[in-house]
């Protein structure tokens, strides 16, 4: 079997490193080593942290991405996961560097380099008073206009709202969101019944049951869903624990969480969710084409597979 290369959309780093505090160097020898697991394209996952540290750290991602040679996985930009999401629904983030979805604070942290933005887009049309008398319906739906005519991809995640016509995408569905309701609107059921909403998942068997996977697959036309790991940097490492958004993660050997027992993000990569969905029978191979239509990019290259979906052979054009 012969597929295109994979690309993460959605991941925070492996092998050790972290984007949220790596060097140049870290992030040119995880893009070589990630080469090696089939993945050819790259989206660095930032978590929510300061205003100065998110600079730096989208400014060193764009440094290594020109100084990336043939053998590495290409950096196609920066997924900014965080800042602009809901308290209600923060999972492992630091809420107290969330700020509310406006142009203005967007513009604190803009670069040409961020592709990706997950928010919670029911912050973006309340009227919560800010401290100068102006409401964040005054900025808010401003924003969602204002990313997407920058064709950036509006993602809602850690999220609770059902409204998701400004969206393009969902964040990893199911967590860190409000879930299928029979009555009124949720983001998951929003984003089940949406053909048009791309939809990330992470099937890694901890974050997502099978049960909900098997929904997941039946409901969604195949062409609108994209894999993601959502990897911590303590996958493919020896780390048993690390910090990471401020939290110090234990690895227990299946999951990665924090002292309350949040499940952080995930501790596999692409190729080890597409085999364990394969062993399923709940793999198809337009997953792997899906970031490509979704983000217009073309990659040269291919990864042979066996017939147990073992990597063969990973070929960079």
């Amino acid at each position: 079997m012969r597929t295109k290369l994979l690309i993460e959309q959605h991941f925070h780093g492996c092998f050790g490193i972290d984007f949220n505090k790596a060097s140049v160097d870290d992030i040119l020898y995880l893009s070589k080593e990630i080469l090696k697991y089939g993945i050819g394209g790259i989206f660095p996952t930032l978590v929510t942290d300061s205003i100065e540290n998110t600079k730096k750290a989208i400014s060193v991602i764009k440094e290594a991405a020109s100084k990336q040679t043939d053998d590495m996985a290409k950096i196609l930009g920066v997924h900014l996961e965080g800042i602009f999401i809901n308290p209600q629904k923060k999972g492992i983030h630091n809420a107290d560097y969330f700020l509310p979805p406006t142009i203005e604070n967007y513009k604190l942290i803009e670069d040409d380099f961020i592709k990706i933005v997950t928010l919670a887009p029911e912050l973006c049309t309340n009227t919560t008073p800010l401290r100068d008398g102006r409401n964040l319906s005054d900025f808010g739906d401003g924003l969602l206009n204002y990313l997407n005519h920058k064709n950036i991809k509006v993602q809602a995640g850690h999220c609770i709202g059902g409204d998701l016509s400004k969206c393009t995408g969902v964040t990893h569905l199911f967590n860190a969101m409000s879930g299928i309701t029979h009555r009124g609107e949720s983001t998951a059921l929003s984003s089940l019944i949406s053909d048009n909403i791309y939809t990330e998942i992470i099937a890694d068997g901890v974050h997502v049951s099978n049960e909900a996977l098997k929904l997941v697959f039946k409901t969604k036309p195949a062409d609108k869903i994209i894999l993601i790991s959502d990897s911590l940097p303590i996958t493919k490492s020896n780390l048993k624990e690390t910090v990471f958004a401020d939290e110090v993660i234990y690895y227990d050997g299946i999951k990665a969480t924090s002292k309350d027992g949040t499940i952080a993000g995930s501790t596999t990569l692409l190729p080890d969710i597409i085999k364990r969905l394969a062993k399923l029978n709940m793999f198809n191979t337009e997953y792997i084409n899906n970031p490509y239509k979704y983000h217009n990019i073309n990659l040269d290259g291919y990864v042979q597979w066996d017939e147990n979906w073992n990597i063969i052979k990973v070929v960079k054009q």
